[in-house]
């Protein structure tokens, strides 16, 4: 019972803070103070900028591989994920007809030849008998016709058989480098149609050379003049947590194309040293650098302001410097900029303290001759001089 009656009277003086609390703003803690630095000291660091890209692991080289005549898959040796050495059968075709065609071409070529030598024989015994005047040189004339349609009879037989040949070397299909299977939508015993037929023929595998891939990654048109080809990239792969690895821009396309509503430009990275867990399909990330300043005297980006300059028209950059209780305000030229600093290479030094945000007390900025004030003074000087000389 004792317990119950702390715990009430602990329930009570909470609550009567929490009302005493929304009561009296003034009790509040401070919570509007901010532990925000508002200023900040010019450093010697480096500072590089990059371009960020995401794109798409692909083979470089993939092959969707079709027969190049009508037939049956007769042999399928190879399946999915398969990999399949340089010239090693990838699959082959029923030939039964085939070797049956080139069994009668064969018939046909000694037929051929034997009605060519007969007619052969014909043509010379007719050439004599026309020297000798015994027949007519109409005779003759049909005797040489049967003797050329008969050679033209050979000669078109033994191109069957090239053509019969030539489509049994093409009955087994060899893998035409060290690639992987990637896909195989067909089996044994299925009809498939050649290349130079209906819809460029069926696809029987799909393989590719996965010791070399390639990264298709689309760049922000902002971004594309900064790119060059060689580009040595920094990769990471969502799929392999830890896996950083490197590629070389090879490709830059001149060509704009616009994907998720934002135009940008295809660019090619090849990937270098490929780890077997990459995969085609994956998502990379993609650093490119194409800036960098080493050892130069550098400030956070929010001390960089900028505003335009009504007498010349153009954009100028400027810092706040502080100096005891006020602020100088400086122009300077800025160099390279990541997303957190930016070099700055004229109008300030190692050390000085800046600040990061627009001083509240403008009495409290001093300001350095303008460019407006100092021709006023040229101007009256050159005055000056003009009336004295007078």
């Amino acid at each position: 019972m004792k317990k119950w009656f702390v715990f009430l009277l602990l329930l009570a003086a909470g609550g009567a803070g929490y009302w005493y609390w929304h009561k009296h703003p003034g009790f509040h803690p401070a919570a509007d103070a901010s532990d925000r630095p508002t200023t900040a000291v010019a450093q010697t660091r480096n500072i590089s900028w990059s371009v960020n890209a995401a794109g798409e692991i692909a083979p470089a080289e993939q092959v969707s591989v079709r027969p190049e005549i009508n037939s049956l898959i007769d042999r399928l040796p190879v399946d999915v994920g398969d990999h399949v050495r340089k010239s090693d059968i990838l699959f082959s075709l029923y030939d039964k007809d085939l070797q049956q065609q080139r069994a009668q071409n064969l018939t046909d070529i000694e037929k051929a030849k034997i009605d060519l030598d007969k007619a052969q024989r014909d043509l010379n015994r007719a050439r004599q008998l026309l020297a000798d005047k015994l027949i007519s040189q109409e005779l003759f004339d049909d005797t040489k016709t049967t003797y050329e349609l008969a050679k033209n009879a050979l000669d078109r037989a033994q191109k069957d058989l090239a053509v019969t040949d030539e489509h049994l070397t093409k009955t087994v299909v060899r893998a035409p480098y060290d690639c992987t299977v990637l896909t195989r939508p067909v089996s044994v015993g299925q009809a498939v149609s050649g290349a130079s037929g209906f819809n460029s023929g069926t696809e029987v595998l799909t393989i590719a050379d996965l010791n070399n891939m390639i990264i298709n990654a689309q760049v922000n048109q902002a971004d594309v003049p900064r790119l060059k080809p060689n580009e040595i990239v920094e990769v990471t792969v969502e799929a392999v947590p830890g896996l950083c690895v490197t590629g070389a821009v090879e490709r830059i396309t001149p060509q704009a194309t616009i994907k998720n509503n934002i135009k940008g430009y295809p660019v090619r990275i090849a990937l270098k040293n490929v780890d077997p867990r990459v995969k085609p399909g994956m998502t990379a990330n993609v650093k490119i650098p194409v800036a960098k300043a080493e050892n130069v005297t550098a400030v956070p980006l929010a001390a960089v302001f900028t505003e335009k300059n009504p007498e010349t028209g153009q954009m100028e950059r400027f810092v706040y410097v502080q100096q005891d209780e006020c602020f100088e305000k400086r122009n300077v030229k800025v160099g390279v900029a990541d997303y957190f600093f930016a070099e700055i290479q004229d109008g300030l030094k190692e050390g000085e303290v800046v600040a990061l945000e627009l001083p509240d007390d403008k009495s409290k900025v001093q300001s350095p001759p303008s460019s407006a004030k100092a021709t006023a003074d040229k101007k009256s000087k050159a005055d000056a001089k003009s009336r004295m000389g007078g």
